[in-house]
């Protein structure tokens, strides 16, 4: 198996599974052009992940990562016109291609993008009586994902679907020592490596059930990992 293989058969899932879409083309587009890096999910991983929060009939949504905002539109049109979306996003920069995005989407009175570190502005959401939500997808920094899971909690309720992005990392999850691939270092190993155990064991009296796919397609070999929160203990 190769990366040219693994690239194409993305392109024919996206070829003959999702429409055409110019405003979620346009940013991707002006993500490049900002000079983000172009790590946001993949159209079919978007696709997938607009499915699941339909299917969960979710209404209200945290997002840990918000980059240029391309995942953001995906989830957004996943709920319904009076639901609401909560994103963070740590670089100004970032959230300012976000916010037009959105914009240019139709969405951004449904969502809120909240600028600053997420260790940050978590307990701040948590502090203003912010959530419960009814699911929470984190894809920021992978080293402080344990920190995002543990505050995810707190603004969860039981039945809420929690999405962590990146857990595989090709493989080199399986090694405590290792370095991540895409230039993380070991931090980033020892994140996703804690993040299993969280989900696996609980976290504070909280219960979850929980499972991980690994994918492989034009960003490589990964995964996510998804979760339900049963007892908060």
């Amino acid at each position: 198996m190769t990366q040219e293989l693994w690239s194409a058969v993305d392109d024919h899932i996206v070829e003959h599974l999702l429409d055409p879409d110019p405003v979620l083309d346009a940013a991707l587009a002006d993500s490049a052009a900002a000079g983000l890096p172009p790590i946001a999910v993949t159209p079919n991983l978007g696709k997938l992940l607009a499915l699941i929060l339909r299917l969960a009939g979710v209404r209200s949504l945290l997002e840990l990562g918000t980059l240029g905002g391309y995942s953001t539109i995906w989830l957004a049109r996943a709920l319904p016109a009076d639901g609401r979306l909560v994103t963070l996003e740590a670089n100004p920069e970032y959230a300012e291609v976000a916010r037009t995005n959105l914009d240019r989407a139709g969405l951004g009175g449904l969502v809120e993008i909240r600028v600053g570190p997420a260790l940050d502005t978590l307990p701040v959401l948590a502090a203003e009586g912010d959530g419960p939500f009814d699911a929470i997808f984190i894809d920021a920094d992978k080293k402080n994902n344990p920190g995002y899971l543990e505050w995810a909690l707190k603004l969860s309720r039981p039945g809420t679907l929690i999405v962590v992005d990146n857990v595989v990392r090709a493989g080199a999850v399986l090694d405590p020592d290792g370095e991540d691939p895409s230039g993380g270092g070991n931090e980033t190993i020892q994140g996703v490596r804690r993040t299993y155990e969280m989900l696996g064991s609980g976290v504070g009296g909280a219960s979850l059930t929980a499972t991980a796919i690994q994918t492989v397609g034009s960003k490589g070999h990964d995964g996510f990992a998804l979760a339900i929160v049963e007892d908060l203990g």
